[in-house]
């Protein structure tokens, strides 16, 4: 069984998650957004506090908001950053997205890529296991992480309870978002329960319910929640 710690970040309020496993010290730190040493401070305290070991810091994409504290945290564990190559682009682009939103840069906050979850199908601590799902639109190597046994997922900005990743900045694509929704994510499950980058978690069958931008969709689909 695994343990989720939330801590939201930065002024856009995205969720960084400690995830660790039931059965060990072992952890992985999902979309590190921390961006300064008060939010590190938060997220390390934890660690500490808790006697948890990271192993790995894993990003489900690779803008600027969930990236911010990734070099820090690399330093402090010796531990490696893990995220799709098809992020390249969009990690480079970090600096000139932070100007542009207005948020500090300090030093070198582009991660070297350690581990290709590309090349991936899941990703361990301890003994427990993330599958990794390709999940593309909002940006091109977007990805969710899924711990079956409990039926936690975490969907990055793919979906938000309520709404949707949006699709309007560089390497976004409306209809690949709404096909990973559709074709990845909901197959697994009303029951399945999500943890987004931003924003209150929810189910699988509420989004299909409810989330105007999924059941618009499905409309055209078969409904795996039917």
């Amino acid at each position: 069984m695994i343990k989720v710690k939330v801590f939201p970040c930065n002024p856009f309020r995205e969720l960084c998650y400690v995830v660790s496993c039931d059965n060990s010290s072992e952890a992985v730190i999902i979309d590190c957004g921390a961006m300064d040493d008060a939010e590190r401070g938060r997220i390390t305290d934890y660690i500490e506090s808790k006697g948890l070991k990271p192993v790995m810091l894993v990003n489900t994409h690779g803008h600027i908001d969930h990236i911010m504290g990734i070099n820090e945290l690399k330093r402090r564990y010796s531990i490696p950053f893990a995220i799709d190559s098809r992020e390249g682009d969009v990690l480079t682009s970090a600096p000139q997205s932070a100007l542009m939103f207005g948020l500090p840069v300090e030093g070198d906050i582009v991660p070297e890529i350690d581990i290709d979850l590309s090349t991936k199908e899941s990703i361990e601590f301890g003994d427990c296991s993330l599958r990794v799902l390709r999940t593309p639109g909002h940006t091109p190597g977007g990805v969710s992480l899924y711990h079956e046994p409990t039926k936690t997922l975490f969907t990055g900005d793919t979906l938000f309870a309520g709404s949707i990743g949006r699709t309007d900045l560089p390497g976004g694509d409306y209809d690949a978002l709404i096909g990973s929704i559709i074709d990845t994510i909901l197959p697994l499950g009303g029951d399945v329960k999500f943890y987004p980058g931003h924003g209150n978690s929810s189910t699988l069958a509420h989004e299909a319910a409810y989330n105007p931008f999924v059941s618009e969709a499905l409309r055209g689909f078969n409904n795996p929640m039917e």
